[in-house]
């Protein structure tokens, strides 16, 4: 007789490779053909990436100082709504409990190390906070948005590349972060009567006299 024994955490999670484990491994196929240093530059991207995003926020910064106060307020409110956006994919992460595309198909060739069991792939962290600060820096700045969601396409693009994610679930963080990111930016437009008020104070060389 064998043992009433569980099967392993991994058994039990979601396995997502049926909805596009084919197009997951030709772009890890592309990967594997591509020249080594277009690959290992493209992990660098996926591992250091996010910190464009802070730098196009401390640029947004620097333009909203001579801009209305409902921008600084966006501006000041979008390294919030990239936590907000964190924190709720990290729920439905927990909640769906997705194997990682290069433990439920170990053939396929992968550039960033597989991550351990128990970290789980849907939807993607990277994705949804490059696409929350994209949309949270679009309604600051047109001009640093554009920019930042390139950068956000760029991000998604490369956690499928690296073998972390399959490609549904960067479409899918990418559409939460928008989601999440979009309302709270408006919301925050309404603080800038607070904005006003610290301009008039201590905070006023760091906030700017705003528009002219």
């Amino acid at each position: 007789m064998i043992p009433n024994v569980p099967p392993p955490a991994d058994l039990l999670a979601y396995d997502g490779s049926g909805i596009d484990g084919g197009l997951y491994t030709r772009v890890t196929g592309w990967a594997e053909s591509a020249p080594h240093w277009f690959d290992q530059l493209t992990r660098a991207w996926s591992a250091y990436g996010m910190a464009v995003f802070a730098l196009l926020m401390l640029w947004a910064w620097w333009r909203a100082r001579a801009a209305d106060s409902a921008v600084m307020a966006r501006v000041l409110a979008s390294p919030l709504i990239v936590v907000v956006a964190y924190l709720v994919n990290s729920v439905l992460k927990s909640l769906v409990e997705e194997v990682r595309p290069c433990r439920q198909l170990p053939g396929s060739f992968v550039v960033e190390s597989c991550a351990p069991a128990g970290d789980w792939s849907f939807p993607s962290n990277h994705t949804v906070a490059a696409f929350s600060a994209a949309a949270a820096l679009w309604y600051a700045d047109r001009r640093i948005g554009w920019i930042a969601l390139l950068a956000a396409v760029l991000m998604g693009a490369s956690r499928v590349w690296v073998g972390a994610h399959y490609p549904h679930d960067v479409l899918a963080a990418a559409l939460l972060g928008v989601l999440v990111a979009v309302p709270l930016a408006l919301l925050a437009g309404r603080a800038a009567p607070l904005v006003d008020r610290l301009r008039t104070g201590p905070l006023g060389p760091v906030l700017g006299a705003g528009a002219v």
